[in-house]
């Protein structure tokens, strides 16, 4: 518990930025469907987010460096209160697509400015215990968030009034804490060459994880709506993938352990096609179908980001884990760009169940190329033990000095 004091108000803020991006992720694509806006603008708003998003992991601590993090921070918070409140004023498809950009910018300057701050707040010894923290707040308050939305009208602009005052809330507890300001960010940096060549299971892996995690993440909601889902059961369908994640990210990571990863991220990617091959067949719209379903497509979709940079990691020095860990990140952030447009042009040639065209089209390509390289490349002989990771979509390459491994690379924050 005295580890966690300090960092309270650090945590308080991560709190209220989760549970915004949970309630702004739901909300958009399910009003954009009310609004009848085509799969493929509401797929461009997902797209924008993860443009802009990339982006950010790449300027914002350049910004830091000449105002600080304190006024970096809430400078960004109130950017995104102005793009949530944009949101309920300006109803338009391209419109919402650039500001959901602006959103995707402003988020990840905020998450690498409190992941670089709790960074700074824990020792070796205490790192593993606030990683956990860390990890289990982002999760609570994504769930919560997203739960938001049934108690409103997504077709009026309560919810983005909502969102707006848990963003407003975030810059308080920062604001007011006695916490000393971190370190300068360090820029992340992407070596596409050296990432393939240190695994190019890992490269190839990490991009088709982003493309699967995009995929469902934006697109769910539309498919959630169209067949004819309650704002309570679309919530509902969200929070099974993301417990489908939670459940099944440690015993995946455990087996990876035991055995050569790229078999378990075969085996995983042969799952999720089997999965997404029975949800297109599948007559049935039920509510408890779909959310088994989803559940277990949360199971592959969300570990297989874990699993990848676990992999790249075996074959890394340890000096060089952070700066191996962001830059999969980034090429994480390429796949998911791709991922909205994938899932909504194959929702606009299928119907909603195109949605599972795509994520098993996405597994069967990550499972192929895995198993593909077990002929090419022998596993190293000594791996460091599997570590979960937060949900890639709430990450920054400033995530991975919290993770317990980084404590082997001093230096890298």
């Amino acid at each position: 518990m005295s580890a966690l004091l300090p960092i309270v108000s650090l945590l308080l803020s991560t709190f209220f930025l989760m549970a915004g991006a949970g309630l702004q992720g739901i909300v958009l694509p399910v009003r954009g469907s009310l609004e009848g806006w085509s799969t493929y603008e509401i797929g461009f708003m997902g797209t924008g987010y993860a443009v802009a998003f990339t982006i950010g992991c790449l300027v914002v601590p350049l910004i830091v460096r000449r105002a600080g993090h304190v006024r970096t921070f809430s400078s960004l918070c109130a950017l995104l209160v102005i793009a949530v409140l944009l949101f309920g004023l300006i109803v338009h498809p391209i419109a919402w697509i650039f500001v959901r950009g602006l959103t995707g910018f402003t988020l990840a300057g905020s998450y690498m400015i409190i992941e670089s701050w709790l960074n700074e707040r824990v020792t070796n010894e205490t790192r593993g215990k606030i990683f956990s923290v860390y990890m289990i707040v982002s999760m609570t308050a994504m769930m919560g968030g997203q739960y938001i939305m049934p108690l409103t009208d997504p077709g009026l602009a309560t919810p983005f009034m909502i969102g707006a005052i848990l963003f407003a809330l975030a810059v308080i507890p920062t604001s007011l804490s006695q916490a000393p300001t971190p370190k300068p960010l360090k820029q992340a940096t992407l070596d596409l060459r050296s990432i393939f060549k240190n695994s190019p299971a890992a490269a190839v892996g990490v991009f088709l994880a982003g493309v699967l995690s995009a995929s469902w993440n934006n697109m769910s909601p539309v498919f959630g709506q169209r067949v004819g889902f309650s704002n309570a059961e679309i919530a509902t369908l969200l929070a099974a993938t993301m417990a489908g994640g939670i459940v099944c990210q440690y015993p995946l990571g455990r087996l990876s352990d035991r055995l050569d990863r790229r078999f378990v991220m075969t085996g995983a990617g042969l799952f999720g096609v089997a999965v997404a091959a029975a949800a297109m067949s599948l007559d049935s719209k039920a509510p408890l179908t779909l959310f088994a379903i989803a559940f277990c497509l949360g199971g592959v979709i969300y570990p297989a980001y874990s699993l990848t940079v676990a992999h790249a990691n075996d074959y890394a020095r340890p000096e060089d884990f952070v700066k191996v860990s962001g830059g999969l990140l980034i090429l994480y952030g390429f796949g998911t760009m791709g991922g909205p447009l994938l899932a909504a042009w194959l929702m606009e040639t299928f119907g909603p169940s195109g949605i599972f065209a795509a994520t098993g089209a996405a597994h069967a390509i990550f499972a192929a190329y895995a198993f593909y390289r077990t002929f090419r490349r022998q596993a190293p002989a000594a791996r460091a033990d599997f570590q979960t990771t937060p949900l890639a979509r709430t990450q920054t390459p400033a995530s991975f000095s919290l993770d317990p491994r980084a404590k082997e690379a001093p230096g890298h924050v």
